[in-house]
């Protein structure tokens, strides 16, 4: 299979763990292809993907929204320390939820422990990467980039 069906399926997987993560109602805007470097404004989450292809998946957004969804799934607002686990755990959730949708379409990748990131934060050392941006209801909007490394 080729890198560019490798990406097709794992942007699509994408899509569908978040609708499965997240009981809430979503518009997911179309893919783009994005330049280094990467500005994280608030918070984020990072998960590392290894296997028929690499780089990483990370899931940016404020910690209000964050907050939110957390909310929504718990029913009850997060914030501190709590608000920071639950936002590892939801790229855990994504991620692991990912691996099993593109293993349906034979391909095999692995993800990393989450790494939650707090505060501005500039990424660089990606070949690729792809934006996805998610305007959630009224919740706020996430930005899930996808890096890749040849």
């Amino acid at each position: 299979m080729s890198a560019s069906k490798h990406i097709q399926t794992i942007l699509n997987g994408t899509i569908q763990s978040l609708k499965s993560v997240i009981p809430l109602s979503m518009d997911i805007k179309s893919p783009s292809l994005m330049e280094q470097p990467f500005e994280q404004k608030e918070m984020g989450v990072l998960i590392g993907i290894i296997g028929d292809i690499k780089g990483r998946i990370i899931i940016d957004s404020t910690s209000n929204c964050f907050s939110q969804i957390g909310a929504t799934m718990f029913g009850m607002p997060l914030e501190g320390e709590m608000l920071e686990s639950f936002t590892g755990e939801l790229g855990n959730m994504v991620a692991g939820n990912l691996c099993t949708s593109v293993a349906a379409n034979e391909v095999e990748i692995d993800i990393t422990p989450p790494t939650v990131i707090v505060g501005t934060t500039r990424l660089f050392g990606f070949q690729h990467a792809f934006k996805l941006p998610v305007q959630i209801a009224e919740v706020g909007d996430l930005t899930i980039i996808l890096t890749i490394d040849e």
